[in-house]
């Protein structure tokens, strides 16, 4: 797995690759807060663990519940421990952790660098080690940290620094223990965490709290745009919590249509980030569960060959390149150990007809054609020659994956897709 190490050790190393694998591939699980914020004890949790295991969520890769914030008392015991709401967790949390065990998941960890965490509970900042150690007790192997940070002329740092205590710690208990913690940051913005975040932990978020309503989800998307290179084995840009969830609940804007969950989940599974549930499933819908349960799309962001993120090869409704959050990027594509893959977006508010070239995709070679599997229809749709045209909903998608099913027919009789650098024997150029 990614770990951390000293700092000299880190900053040579940005990148080290453990056999145990942890932490190579993006989490899959649940967590507490988008659905309810610090209103959850262990009942409600367990009925969502239930249902995950019920619906197959987790014989899909779901395997961690992450308890976010308010699990624990405000003040710590005697010894400095940081103590589980018995009122919360009644049979305490080691016990309940084994409960989460039988349905197939671990629970996770939520924690803070500073003194006190978003909601007003213990913060680690100067008892890393030790809240690792209970944490470890409690069942946990995953922490979510956020960033309520004590004042600079305290830490005397920049955010790099200030994560890092813990980092540094998660190494000194895995020295001391054998076992170690994946590190996911709760960090975006100004402070560009996909560019130092691979330092130190697995995981960094690239925007700020997702909404569950469109214009959000294009924001997050434009900002995935400029930042999709930052993802690999080991190092994962983090779009935020799955709000799929609210599929046609609450009041507009606080709801997403179909399309628009479908694109939501494909997204954040083609972009490699962590795949982690955020709504209550009590209240799911069938429609819900399958689009959280795809698993040609998990299979994707599960990868075990190719880590990286796609990336987009045309802008669409802008010029290539320019940032806007209500209309971004709607031609994306990558490699796979499956085919080539494409995702087509629609931003717009109207259906449209997408249209594009296959070579205009870097993973895609002129001249053969190819076998097209829709990875939401679940089924072959057909061999694409050159290009593709369909019609998407408002806000749809299409997630594609692409097989070389040979030369392209020879009725096109060598001409070329694309009409620039492409020339007959003598030199003339072929337009088309």
């Amino acid at each position: 797995m990614y770990r951390t190490l000293p700092i000299v050790a880190a900053l040579v190393n940005s990148v080290v690759a453990f056999s145990d694998g942890v932490g190579k591939l993006p989490a899959l699980g649940y967590d507490t807060f988008n659905a309810f914020g610090c209103d959850y004890n262990a009942t409600g949790v367990a009925a969502q663990a239930e249902i995950m295991q019920k619906s197959g969520l987790v014989n899909a890769g779901y395997n961690i519940l992450i308890l976010d914030d308010c699990y624990a008392l405000k003040q710590r015991n005697a010894t400095g421990h940081m103590v589980a709401d018995p009122n919360k967790f009644p049979t305490g949390l080691p016990a309940f952790s084994a409960q989460i065990n039988k349905f197939g998941m671990s629970l996770a960890a939520y924690g803070d660098n500073g003194y006190e965490t978003c909601a007003g509970y213990p913060g680690s900042y100067g008892r890393e080690l030790q809240d690792l150690q209970t944490w470890h007790s409690w069942g946990m192997k995953y922490l979510n940290a956020s960033k309520d940070i004590p004042a600079d002329n305290i830490t005397q740092q920049n955010m790099l620094g200030r994560y890092e205590r813990m980092s540094n710690a998660i190494a000194e208990f895995a020295a001391q223990t054998g076992c170690t913690f994946e590190f996911s940051l709760c960090e975006w913005g100004w402070q560009q965490p996909w560019i130092w975040g691979r330092r130190i932990a697995q995981a960094w978020r690239i925007d700020g709290d997702i909404k569950p309503y469109w214009d959000a989800l294009a924001a997050i998307i434009n900002q995935a745009s400029f930042q999709y290179w930052a993802t690999d084995f080991y190092s994962h840009n983090d779009m935020d919590i799955l709000e799929v969830g609210n599929t046609g609940l609450g009041t507009p804007p606080g709801n997403l249509t179909y399309a628009e969950a479908k694109s939501h989940f494909t997204a954040w599974a083609l972009f490699k980030s962590p795949l982690i549930i955020g709504t209550d499933l009590t209240k799911a819908t069938n429609q819900t569960l399958e689009i959280l349960g795809n698993k040609d799309l998990i299979k994707i962001n599960q990868d075990p060959n190719v880590g990286q993120s796609i990336s987009p090869f045309r802008w669409g409704v802008n010029p290539d390149f320019s940032s806007n959050a209500s209309h971004p990027a709607e031609y994306w594509s990558g490699n796979s150990s499956y085919g080539v893959v494409f995702m087509i977006l629609n931003s717009q508010d109207t259906t449209q007809q997408m249209f594009f070239n296959l070579t205009e995709s870097w993973a895609i070679r002129a001249g053969r054609q190819y076998s097209v599997y829709d990875m939401w229809e679940h089924n072959n749709t057909g061999v694409a020659v050159r290009n593709m045209t369909f019609a998407l909903p408002a806000h749809g998608v299409a997630a594609l994956l692409l097989n070389d099913a040979g030369p392209e027919p020879t009725s096109l009789d060598g001409s070329c897709a694309v009409y620039y650098q492409c020339s007959l024997p003598n030199g003339t150029y072929i337009s088309n």
